[in-house]
């Protein structure tokens, strides 16, 4: 068997006669009483490569890297660094050994400055000449230009991902780990990440670990990659000798041939379906079912959405897209009654809906699944039944108390239909999957009959079956004439999904396109705030 470079190895990277690898993990068991997060994993990665991680949610990779940081302690198995045993006893251990991670969630304190956030941790007085040239050396080292004094509320996302490579290549970290780092970027911006990374690993002789659900990051990006699948590693090998339809099949345990499965993949190019009504642009003429328009939301002075207007047609889906940070979560709130707009007018089937105004929009015939589930979806402590019935409390009732039994009987046939799988519907909510509390949000909206639905962000923490699932009831919502207003910062879903697709930038619609007219690029140049 050859390894990298065409090197006599075992699969695993060991080189016969070779130097060692950056990182060796061998044999690594975690487990969680009776559930096996990472049963006898490896994962090797040498200096001088881009190492692809790869797997569904729940597949151990998450775990595997918290037991690399120190921040989990692992049952068996053994990390070499360099050739040499170590002990990894929590992050400040992992930072002495030059491992360096870069989380998917920003971990920046947003009033600070730049310099501030890059030295936090710092041990000793901190010289703030000192940091501020340290931050524009290292900016100009890997092509990460900030400026040291600019808080960092005031910085774009991929302004913020800069930070985040900063604080970790200041370190000189030997092993950077990179946890989803394009999430948040831009078209062009994750070019650059990856030209960076490029430099760092060719230049300068690290080792990257990548984590991505991207399969067209991770073969473009990587030069080798391992699959983990239900804790344990399911493929290896070099990237240039596999494909993504492979890594796809390996990820989910069977060929992926659906097109939504393939679109929630990020395999790319995405395909264009047609002859569904759902990705018809609307007739002209069309009254619309929802219309926002000049919504106004400021805090502290600072717009979060400026004067933002768009309308969604009866049975299509539009696609609203964006990077993080643009004011989708604020739309979301807004449409939800959480946030009363300083200005602009909501109107549902024409008629002018108060959202300061408790449940107007539920009662004008608006449903939302939230971008958070956990904390505005679902109430987790309680039952499955009572969550699915919440908003049709008039169907359920007594005379003075709710009736148990119609609440069960409503239950259960919303539970059947939307196929949530529970041992009991009296179970708390918060004992569900991650797809089945989304299939609860769902079923509980659908049942109110409404004619607008808002899907947030509707499979963000879901595996591939879940995904394709919340793809095909969306579909069928439109279908039947439901306007379906789409919110997602993953381009192959809005691109699958979606009739139209507006794009959202610094708060305001910066484009509105048919998806037949769509591309990568376009989308891309609209995201950053230029005109396509």
């Amino acid at each position: 068997m050859t390894d990298r470079d065409g090197l006599p190895g075992d699969g695993l990277g060991h080189h016969g006669g070779a130097r060692a690898p950056a990182l060796a993990l061998r044999g690594i068991c975690k487990s969680y009483g009776p559930v096996v997060a990472c049963d006898a994993v490896d994962l090797t990665v040498h200096r001088g490569e881009i190492h692809g991680l790869l797997g569904e949610n729940g597949a151990g990779k998450s775990t595997l890297m918290k037991i690399l940081l120190g921040l989990v302690r692992r049952d068996g198995g053994t990390i070499d660094h360099d050739g040499t045993p170590v002990e990894v006893g929590g992050p400040q251990e992992a930072i002495a050994l030059g491992i360096g991670m870069v989380h998917q969630h920003f971990s920046l304190v947003e009033p600070l400055t730049v310099w501030e956030n890059v030295t936090l941790g710092d041990t000793g007085k901190v010289d703030r000449a000192r940091a501020c040239e340290q931050v524009r050396e290292v900016g100009a080292r890997y092509g990460l230009p900030i400026d040291p004094l600019a808080p960092v509320s005031r910085l774009s996302a991929g302004e913020r991902q800069r930070v985040e490579l900063i604080k970790c290549l200041r370190r000189d970290p030997s092993v950077l780990v990179l946890d989803e780092p394009t999430s948040v970027l831009t078209q062009a911006e994750s070019a650059e990440l990856f030209g960076v990374l490029r430099e760092v690993v060719a230049g300068e002789d690290r080792a990257v670990i990548l984590i991505s659900h991207k399969l067209a990051e991770i073969t473009t990006a990587t030069d080798r990659v391992t699959v983990l699948r239900r804790g344990r590693v399911a493929f290896h090998s070099v990237t240039a000798e596999t494909s993504a339809q492979e890594l796809a099949r390996q990820m989910v345990g069977r060929d992926v041939s659906l097109r939504a499965e393939a679109a929630a993949l990020g395999m790319l190019p995405v395909e264009r379906r047609g002859g569904r009504k759902q990705e018809e642009a609307p007739e002209p003429g069309v009254e619309p079912a929802l219309r926002l328009s000049g919504i106004t939301v400021r805090s502290d002075g600072v717009p979060l959405l400026d004067d933002f207007s768009l309308e969604v047609a009866p049975g299509e889906i539009l696609g609203l897209y964006g990077v993080e940070g643009n004011g989708q979560a604020t739309l979301g709130d807004v449409l939800s009654g959480l946030v009363e707009p300083a200005a602009g007018t909501i109107e549902i089937g024409g008629t002018p809906v108060d959202p300061a105004r408790p449940g107007a929009l539920h009662r004008a015939g608006l449903g939302i699944i939230p971008e958070d589930r956990h904390a505005s979806g679902v109430v987790l402590d309680m039952s499955v039944a009572d969550n699915l019935v919440m908003k049709s409390l008039e169907g359920v009732s007594g005379r003075l108390l709710i009736d148990r039994r119609k609440t069960h009987e409503l239950a259960r046939r919303l539970a059947t239909e939307f196929n949530i799988i529970t041992s009991s519907l009296d179970n708390p909510v918060r004992s569900l999957s991650g797809g089945n509390q989304q299939r609860v949000v769902l079923a509980r909206e659908m049942s109110a009959n409404p004619s607008v639905l808002v899907a947030a962000q509707p499979t963000h923490g879901l595996d591939v079956g879940a995904i394709e699932d919340m793809y095909l009831r969306l579909r069928k919502a439109a279908s039947s004439g439901v306007a379906v207003l789409l919110i997602s910062t993953e381009l192959e879903e809005v691109m699958a999904l979606s009739s139209r697709i507006a794009v959202i930038s610094g708060g305001r619609v910066a484009g509105l396109l048919p998806t037949a007219e769509a591309t990568a690029e376009r989308l891309g140049m609209l995201v950053g705030g230029v005109a396509a």
